[in-house]
């Protein structure tokens, strides 16, 4: 359950939903822009934004180059979307589709919707945790591991150094998540309890509070921070 990792037809590697996104931002712009600009548009830190770019630089979907700014200094790099790839790939836009089918269909055909979603998020979280880059380990290491697939996967995490509490501050399926909050969410909540027992720590210390601040879900990743 929950949207694949689009795929662009040039790409060398899977688009994640963030960098799907940003391309196709880029697609629509008709200069070159700053990673400043990317990162106001889409509410990230500017680092992670431009981790963005590179990579859709290195993957031949973008181009940059140095242009001179109104002041002083070194110019900054600019970016913009590959001449061969203006186009924007509607796989990028449809994966949102196909997950509110998918949602769609398990609230009609499941005897039991929320445990069967929250189970297809342990199994994509656990895909996902083993995909990943990050070590194996318990308690603070693993939280960080799991806020970092979230990132990636463009929900906008903000937490601690030791993560046991976590704002996401964008849904990568939003309007989905409105419509069918049960599954969606629980989906979520389950994808972050799978890659928490892949990468070693708690998965049954998982708890997310959708809506719960009015730009944010709330995410509580160690049994001391769960609500009762």
């Amino acid at each position: 359950m929950g949207p694949q990792t689009p795929r662009h037809p040039n790409a060398t590697g899977a688009l994640t939903p963030a960098r799907a996104r940003i391309l196709e931002w880029l697609q629509h712009q008709t200069a070159a822009v700053r990673a400043e600009d990317a990162a106001a548009v889409f509410g990230q830190h500017i680092n992670t934004v431009r981790g963005h770019l590179d990579q859709l630089v290195a993957q031949d979907l973008a181009v940059r180059s140095r242009e001179p700014g109104p002041g002083p200094g070194r110019p900054s790099w600019r970016y913009r979307a590959h001449p061969e790839h203006r186009e924007a790939d509607p796989r990028v836009r449809e994966y949102g589709a196909l997950a509110a089918a998918l949602a769609r269909h398990v609230a009609r055909t499941s005897a039991n919707p929320v445990d069967d979603s929250f189970t297809a998020g342990v199994e994509w979280g656990r895909e996902l945790a083993a995909a990943s880059t990050h070590r194996t380990g318990s308690g603070a290491s693993a939280r960080r591991g799991v806020v970092e697939i979230l990132d990636d996967l463009g929900f906008a995490p903000v937490t601690s150094s030791r993560a046991t509490s976590v704002r996401l501050t964008r849904c990568p399926l939003l309007d989905v998540a409105e419509r069918y909050p049960d599954i969606v969410c629980n989906v979520h909540r389950g994808l972050v309890a799978g890659a928490l027992e892949q990468l070693g720590d708690r998965p049954h210390a998982v708890a997310l509070l959708p809506f719960a601040e009015p730009d944010a879900c709330l995410l509580h990743l160690d049994p001391g921070t769960v609500p009762s």
